[in-house]
């Protein structure tokens, strides 16, 4: 009987299928554990290999613990919201939940040929209204919060209101914005409703506000730094840039110290963590406040080094700062209004990674120093940016490296304020070694002692005071596009109200057109059904606004992050209509226990959801303030990129790898350099690198030259220069290179890099699971290398694995049938068997999933050199391998008789007495040279070992007859005959 993987593939997977072998138990008896990985956006794309790795490995570790007798939760699902599916729907008109769907039956289709263990009938997808009526009932409860300083969480509105109402605002702490007025009770209690409306924007957890924003017109959306690369859209590539708009927002800054001490207690990677602690960026210092010469307006700043007040020769403002227009002078303008254009165009991540450029323009303004009051020249730069800490720094240029450059670069003044320290060249930041001079009350003291004295002078003069900042800034929540969720929101007189959460869902309305309306309004503009009935609590039609019943809706949409910050919840209880979970199912699955998925989520998705699940935990709405106990990172699986070389001053012409080798070297022999010359119509040409996708290319890195014509249409009428410099593809030759008898070839340059659909490198897991099996790829993507690390992809090495499953087969069944008997192990059996039983459990508890393989591998080797056809050992080595390759496990547990699946079976318990060595393999030695070795027991004392080697045949025949001078013998090691 031969290994037909396709045919047991899928019986297999169809009869997980049918029979819901993997559906967890609601409170079950059992331990639970539950694993989740990040789920995908379904592109149009599909998978490719790359995609499956964390699948795979916690595909593994689900399976691994239903056979340590858990229930286990593995639930899947789509974060079906995003971007390119509405690019789509503006270029082609098709819905964008249209094209959604038919992706995602594409991700089915590859997931389940994969063999994944996943409970489908907890599947969620985040466009699905009756999914995101819950992301829409926690945005009303963020809106109907505030965050309590006092008791550090999150409240009720109501319990806020009830303080206004009794004492007013003077006592209370709170998270807020930055201009709220004081008012006392009597005051409130007077407010009109829209005033106390007004004033509560300012303290709940969701608001509105003029935002600092990422606009990308291409898009005409605005995106998230997370979004951005290289100062352009990630998706699409286009221009990106910064202006203000009104936006929701999400007072995620309150919930900073938590975020940042609760990482202590996540069994979450050590660099995700500190990339976390560092987006959230906890900083001592103090806020000093400076007067602008002639004006009533002041400059708040905060700095870190109090200590070096004194050093102040100069301010600098974000450009986005809403002073730089008031205090500009006229002399001034319109160099300043050049500079805030320019860095409109550059991204705040940009800006912050950019430590090189110096740039920057004077404002004409003088600040007042607070204590020398000495004048200070206001500049602008975009090294500040405007959301961290107040937009506005005070320059040190004698402690700060990037201040001093600044300095330098304009000629502006750089006082030191250091004792004992030359600054002539650098600036000085050891702030240690730090001794205050020429700095009034602070000359002489230390770092620590001049930092608490400038801020007790700071208090006491009511100009600063100290103060912990955090460079984490408050959530813009708001994207102008179409295909995200609907805010459960209208307006009245311009202010927001909540639909009531009975009404939910408040579904997406169907539009003509994907793009923003001819006014500028987000997409929903075009919808001709969306206005709020307050009387008949419905949706209707927007020419009906009178805004006496009927009311605008919210015309834009949440963000990607909206529905992936609860979704693993939802999972517990992904049926239910009445909670977005169950108390009971909350408590019974409590968190994730191990989550895998991308590092790049690091301080987008994995930071939000945090956010998310504290709050829901203050609120009383969830039992554990972090939803994941365990994050493991897998690596990338990297493509072999192939690439051409097109000449920069002919757009058809090719030359092969060797002959750009040549050019770059300027190697190149007389006649070929004379014929690049006449092609290309420079002597000295120059050649731009290309990605071709890597199916044109054979294993000798041939280029299908036919094929590449055909590739791409402006490729029509290329030609090629090849190896040896002849010219390929002309009229009178034949097309295909790669079957043709030319004596030249033309090669391409090849290199390993993330495998992605633009770089024309991804290889279809389809195209593996057909021609090696599921299995195999299973095997393949674990035996690469540690889960953690990025890998290259050799399609030539599921040769070995697949030959692997093979060798394991063949240990089953002949060319004639079953050969797997009752007979007993023998010893040699067990030692096998109960090292791989130790080695796997240890490589699992360790996600060293690569070793198993290997060791997969050595058993299977040495069963197959043992001739062990033994049902005791067999059996429990199919309940080993099944994590890994769980079809061919079920096909032979089911060809040994067995009626259930494999993948509830107990797993093999270890038995370190059969790896217990009762003897030992001794080399005799004659004269010093081993002869032969003897296996003698472990338990023989000297003189039984000596007996037992002189009496061996080969013993006496090495002697000959000879009588030994000596004879060594040292138990447990060697045996030496001397003479």
């Amino acid at each position: 009987m031969n290994y037909n993987f396709n045919e047991i593939e899928a019986k297999w997977q169809a009869y997980w299928t049918e029979n819901q072998t993997f559906a967890a138990t609601q409170f079950d008896k059992k331990p639970k554990f539950y694993v989740l990985d990040m789920f995908p956006y379904p592109s149009g794309a599909g998978l490719h290999v790359g995609h499956p790795l964390g699948y795979i490995a916690s595909d593994i570790y689900a399976r691994y613990k239903r056979h340590k007798g858990f229930n286990v939760l593995h639930p899947q699902g789509y974060d079906s919201f995003g971007l390119p599916a509405e690019q789509y729907a503006i270029q082609t008109g098709q819905h964008p939940a249209v094209t959604t769907a038919e992706n995602i039956k594409t991700y089915r289709r590859q997931l389940d040929q994969l063999g994944f263990s996943f409970d489908w009938s907890r599947e969620v997808r985040t466009s699905d209204p009756s999914y995101y009526r819950w992301t829409q009932w926690i945005f009303i409860q963020l809106f109907n919060s505030w965050y309590d300083l006092s008791s550090n969480k999150a409240e009720d509105i109501q319990t806020l209101i009830s303080k206004f109402e009794s004492s007013g605002n003077t006592e209370v702490k709170a998270a807020c914005d930055d201009d709220v007025v004081s008012f006392t009770s009597a005051e409130w209690n007077q407010f009109s409703s829209k005033q106390q409306q007004e004033i509560l924007l300012k303290y709940r957890l969701t608001f509105l506000s003029e935002t600092e924003v990422n606009w990308c017109p291409e898009l005409g959306t605005v995106l998230a730094n997370d979004e951005i690369v290289n100062g352009v859209s990630e998706r699409g590539g286009y221009p990106v840039v910064r202006k203000k708009m009104k936006q929701w927002s999400m007072r995620i800054s309150a919930f900073a110290e938590r975020l940042l001490s609760g990482l202590d207690k996540l069994d979450w990677p050590q660099p995700l963590k500190d990339s976390q602690a560092y987006w959230i960026g906890k900083s001592e210092g103090a806020r000093v406040t400076f007067e602008v010469e002639n004006t009533s307006d002041k400059i708040s700043v905060f700095t870190t080094r109090p200590d070096t007040i004194f050093g102040v020769s100069f301010m600098t403002l974000a450009p986005e700062n809403d002073l730089v227009q008031k205090i500009t002078t006229a002399e001034q303008k319109k160099a300043v209004d050049a500079y805030i254009q320019a860095t409109a165009k550059r991204s705040e991540r940009d800006r912050m990674a950019d430590v090189k450029t110096i740039s920057g323009v004077f404002t004409g303004a003088y600040a007042i120093h607070p204590f020398s009051k000495k004048r200070i020249p206001i500049w602008i730069g975009d090294y500040v940016l405007a959301s961290y800490g107040t937009g506005a720094v005070m320059a040190v240029p004698c402690g700060d490296q990037r201040d001093y450059d600044f300095a330098k670069h304009f000629n502006l003044e750089i006082p030191n304020i250091f004792e004992g320290v030359d600054i002539s060249k650098e600036a000085f930041v050891d702030k240690e070694k730090t001794i205050i001079a020429n700095s009034d009350f602070l000359n002489g003291l230390s770092y620590k002692k001049a930092t608490k004295r400038a801020i007790f002078e700071l208090e006491k003069l009511g100009i600063g005071e100290g103060k912990v900042n955090y460079r984490l800034r408050d959530a813009v929540f708001s994207r102008q596009r179409y295909w995200g969720e609907p805010f459960p929101v209208y307006y009245v007189d311009g202010l927001p109200q909540m639909i009531d959460e009975k009404y939910l869902p408040i579904v997406l309305p169907e539009v003509e057109k994907y793009l923003p309306t001819e006014d500028g309004k987000p997409p929903l503009g075009n919808a001709e059904v969306w206005a709020w009935d307050t009387v008949k609590n419905k949706v209707v039609a927007t020419d009906l606004i009178d805004h006496k019943t009927v009311f605008p809706l919210e015309l834009n949409t949440m963000p990607g992050w909206a529905g992936s910050s609860f979704y693993f919840n939802r999972y517990m209880d992904p049926h239910n209509s009445t909670a977005f979970a169950s108390k009971e199912a909350l408590e019974y699955w409590k968190e994730v226990d191990l989550y895998i998925g991308g590092s790049e989520h690091a301080t987008g998705h994995l930071l939000y959801a945090r956010f998310w699940q504290k709050f829901l935990f203050d609120r009383g709405f969830v039992p554990v303030d972090e939803f994941a106990k365990k994050l493991i990172n897998q690596g990338m699986i990297l493509g072999n990129s192939a690439f051409v070389y097109r000449s920069d001053d002919r757009a058809d012409l090719f030359v092969s790898k060797s002959i750009y080798d040549q050019v770059k070297k300027a190697s190149l022999d007389a006649d070929l350099s004379e014929k690049l010359t006449e092609l290309t119509g420079n002597y000295n040409p120059s050649f731009t690198k290309i990605h071709v996708d890597v199916s044109m290319v054979n294993t000798s890195n041939q280029l299908n030259l036919t094929a590449f014509r055909k590739w791409r249409t402006e490729f029509n009428e290329a030609v090629f220069i090849g190896e040896k410099g002849a010219v390929l593809h002309t009229a009178d030759q034949p097309s295909d290179l790669l079957t043709s008898t030319w004596d030249d070839t033309f090669v391409v340059a090849r290199e390993v890099e993330k495998m992605s659909k633009s770089k024309y490198n991804v290889v279809n897991p389809d195209d593996i699971c057909a021609q090696y099996g599921a299995d195999s790829l299973r095997l393949y993507e674990m035996f690469l290398g540690p889960l953690e690390q990025a890998k290259p992809w050799n399609t030539a090495g599921l040769t070995g694995v697949n030959g692997f499953l093979k060798k394991l087969w063949r240990l089953f069944f002949d060319k004639d049938g079953l050969i797997v008997d009752d007979s007993k192990g023998t010893a040699e059996n067990f030692k096998t068997l109960h090292k791989t039983i130790k080695k796997v459990e240890e490589d699992i508890a360790q996600f060293s999933f690569n070793t198993s393989v290997s060791t997969f591998m050595i058993a299977v080797n040495e069963l197959t050199a043992q001739k062990c056809h033994s049902r005791e050992i067999l059996e429990p080595l199919l309940v080993l391998i099944s994590p890994y390759a769980p079809h061919i496990a079920e096909e032979l547990w089911e060809q040994l008789g067995h009626n259930s699946s494999i993948s509830t079976v107990e797993f093999p318990v270890y038995d370190p007495s059969f790896l217990v060595e009762n003897t030992k393999k001794y080399p005799i030695s004659f004269n010093g040279k081993v002869r032969f070795t003897m296996e003698l027991p472990m338990d023989l004392d000297k003189q039984a070992i000596e007996d037992a080697v002189m009496a061996n045949e080969k013993t006496v025949a090495q002697l000959a007859g000879r009588i030994p001078k000596k004879i060594i013998v040292v138990p447990g090691k060697i045996v030496n005959i001397v003479g």
